[in-house]
């Protein structure tokens, strides 16, 4: 049976609990631990899957296809572990099981209630594969005192109770701002978070303390003693120049110690941190550098695409280069030369996204990239757009679009070299959708192999000509124009088993012009880089020699 940490968090948002619980998972795999970190959020959406990006970040997806908060692919980078659809829940999944076994009569009549019957369905969801795993660390998003978090509280609360004694630990975390005109780091915000946490009937075994100021040891001393806490198990979290630092960083300060004392694990197995300190000597000791223009739909929030933002990371890695990355709204260059702001860079990524706005942009930056040779990678709506291009101004097909911006105008406007897929095959069962369907999890998700062929560029770069790679859309390349655009010099070097659906187009007279219509950063680790953004980044570190 597992052991249970259970990550929450007070006094505001944001202070990084994500973070914390991948790098405790991290930290204890590296002491020979197995561990499956899990994600509960109170908001009521089903999931993230019909959220906004400037709402709530990229949605993170999946092999068995479900769309998951942004937190899992922390938990992922950090640990290697594949995460599933049963690592994510939100208030809005719970009631919506609730009412289902209502209607279905399951309660058999009786008055469906918080207590028991949402807390039961939570603790049944914490419950899942608690036998496959060391340790589960289940992160409770938002902060105590949420009106929305409480029966998650109250779920763990009563799930600690059912479990015997050792099996649950609590680990808070907290802020403690600076006031500079006084010089003094305040905690009591953390007593205060941590007396209402009590309050509910849970007590921390371990506090993270986040500050931009060394705490010092008297300051933790006064934690200890209000918050009922071991001052050994009052762990400093400080601002750091990477993410990827944060697993020694905790471990220097105690965090993965902490935690086993509070499980009574002794002798604590000596942890192996070669992996951390291979990825801190390759962030620290970088031999150049590379400027990536992201020109995307959804800049102004960089969490919108986080796992691209950290694939680029993990691809300088891989070449010992730091990767300086601008984010370029896409609508710029609709009424400005891409030019005057795409010069000077030694890549352009193009990412994913949904609906027509800035997607002319996009084409007219993908155009730049293809002319003046520049190294271009195209990510889902990006493999569209640059397919698009190619269309209109290499195969004259003046009309080239997307059937998803003719529906969402209400009328014909575009050739559709891009519709809107009605059926497909994962495994054994054919999936059918219809234009009019919800949103929700209706889109192509989760993973589907590809197969490459023999000689492509993407093939090299993998190593391989069978791949299976995570999607997430709703709109696929029209294979009507394969033979139009292949004279063209755009290559179809990937396509599904089947032969239906184009996985992958490339420029074989191009430095480097790959285009996948899958999402290859949701694989990507800093101590195992997606080889296609390791091989992009060694373009651009080659361009970057050049100028």
């Amino acid at each position: 049976m597992a052991r249970f940490v259970f990550v929450t968090g007070g006094v505001v948002s944001s202070l990084g609990k994500g973070l914390a619980s991948a790098a405790l998972g991290a930290l204890l795999q590296a002491r020979g631990y197995t561990v499956r970190l899990r994600k509960l959020d109170p908001y009521l959406n089903v999931d993230p899957g019909t959220m906004s990006p400037f709402e709530h970040g990229e949605v993170f997806v999946t092999d068995d296809g479900a769309e998951t908060d942004l937190d899992l692919g922390h938990y992922e980078r950090f640990t290697g572990v594949h995460a599933r659809g049963t690592d994510s829940v939100s208030s809005g999944r719970i009631y919506s099981n609730v009412l289902e076994k209502e209607r279905r009569g399951d309660y058999l009549g009786k008055t469906i209630q918080v207590i028991p019957h949402v807390t039961d369905e939570i603790k049944d969801f914490i419950s899942i594969g608690d036998d496959e795993t060391d340790f589960m660390l289940c992160e409770i998003g938002g902060t105590v005192g949420d009106i929305e978090g409480l029966p998650f509280f109250e779920a763990i609360r009563q799930f600690a109770q059912d479990r015997d004694r050792d099996e649950c630990i609590f680990m808070h975390l907290t802020l403690l701002p600076y006031i500079a005109a006084t010089g003094e780091l305040k905690t009591k915000p953390t007593q205060h978070s941590v007396k209402e946490l009590r309050a509910i009937g849970l007590q921390p075994d371990v506090l993270v303390c986040r500050s931009k100021m060394e705490i010092p040891e008297k300051e933790r001393a006064k934690i200890a003693l209000f918050c009922n806490v071991r001052p050994e198990a009052v762990i400093p979290a400080y601002d750091l120049a990477s993410i990827y630092e944060a697993p020694l960083a905790y471990h220097e300060f105690g965090l993965d110690q902490a935690v086993l004392d509070a499980f009574r694990i002794a002798p604590a197995p000596t942890p192996k941190l070669d992996r951390w300190h291979d990825v801190k000597d390759r962030l620290d000791n970088a031999e150049g550098e590379v400027k990536v223009a992201i020109v995307g739909k959804y800049t102004t929030l960089e969490d919108a695409y986080k796992s691209i933002a950290e694939a680029l990371t993990h691809g300088g890695m891989a070449n010992r280069t730091r990767v300086n990355a601008s984010w370029i709204d896409s609508e710029v260059f609709e009424s400005e030369e891409p030019a005057a702001h795409l010069e000077g860079f030694h890549a352009i990524l193009v990412p994913g996204g949904f609906g027509e706005r800035g997607t002319e942009g996009m084409i007219r930056a993908t155009r730049y990239a293809r002319e003046k040779k520049v190294p271009y990678f195209g990510i889902c709506l990006g493999m569209q757009m640059a397919v698009i291009e190619a269309a209109r101004n290499l195969a004259g097909i003046a009309k080239a679009g997307s059937e998803e911006f003719d529906h969402e105008a209400g009328k014909k406007r575009f050739e559709p070299v891009v519709y809107h897929l009605k059926e497909w095959v994962q495994g054994n069962h054919v999936s059918r959708r219809k234009i009019s369907d919800d949103k929700g999890g209706t889109m192509r998700l989760g993973a589907y192999t590809a197969l490459l062929q023999e000689g492509s560029r993407v093939a090299e770069i993998y190593g391989n000509t069978t791949i299976e790679e995570r999607h997430r859309h709703r709109y696929e390349i029209d294979t009507r124009f394969r033979d139009r655009l292949e004279e063209t010099g755009l290559g179809f070097s990937g396509m599904s088993p089947d032969g239906r659906l184009p996985e992958t187009v490339e420029i074989a007279d191009h430095p480097w012009f790959v285009c996948v219509q899958f999402h290859p950063e949701l694989k990507s680790k800093p101590f195992e880089p997606h080889p296609l953004f390791a091989d992009f980044i060694r373009a651009a570190v080659e361009t970057s020699r050049l100028v």
